[in-house]
């Protein structure tokens, strides 16, 4: 089965020939100069249209991409609110010890002991280091911040993280 990653979202059209203003949700917006194609996710049973890119430019945080047969602003604006992505195994190598956020979300999270502290459910950067956010089934919403010394074990293919609660964390 393949899977595919979300690296853009066209927000609109640019100009009258197609052009299309999308917002990347990438950490490196320059990789769209290495891509030859994308995939539209066009529709609610995840149906993708492959589409061959013509020209990439960018301006300040946003991309714009021409993509051969989009040639005027109504096959553009048919585009509009659809996610393109890529296939996984072209996504970017990552460096040891580091994930995508799409792997983390939804992972269960225990303590060094084995008991159960609940959900990531979303990556707070912060600047310095990111920060986890962790729901238990019951009760309050915790930050666990996502350092070497508190996250000791990610394990994708099972979807558990083993953390050490700093001493105070949940004082």
């Amino acid at each position: 089965m393949t899977e595919y990653l979300q690296i853009g979202k066209i927000v609109n059209t640019h100009g009258t020939k197609g052009e299309v203003k999308v917002m990347p949700l990438t950490n490196d917006i320059r990789r769209y100069d290495k891509l030859k194609s994308l995939f539209l996710n066009a529709d609610e049973n995840n149906n993708r249209q492959k589409l061959t890119i013509e020209s990439v430019r960018y301006d300040k945080n946003l991309v714009f991409i021409k993509f051969t047969g989009i040639d005027d602003m109504e096959g553009g604006k048919r585009l509009k609110n659809f996610y393109l992505e890529i296939d996984k195994k072209d996504a970017v190598k990552l460096p040891k010890d580091s994930f995508f956020i799409f792997e983390l979300i939804n992972m269960k999270v225990f303590d060094e002991q084995h008991d159960f502290l609940g959900i990531l459910t979303d990556i707070i950067e912060t600047g310095s280091n990111d920060c986890y956010s962790i729901k238990p089934p019951e009760g309050r919403e915790y930050l666990i911040p996502a350092l070497k010394s508190v996250v000791m074990k990610v394990d994708v293919a099972n979807n558990i993280m083993t953390v050490k609660i700093p001493d105070g964390l949940f004082d």
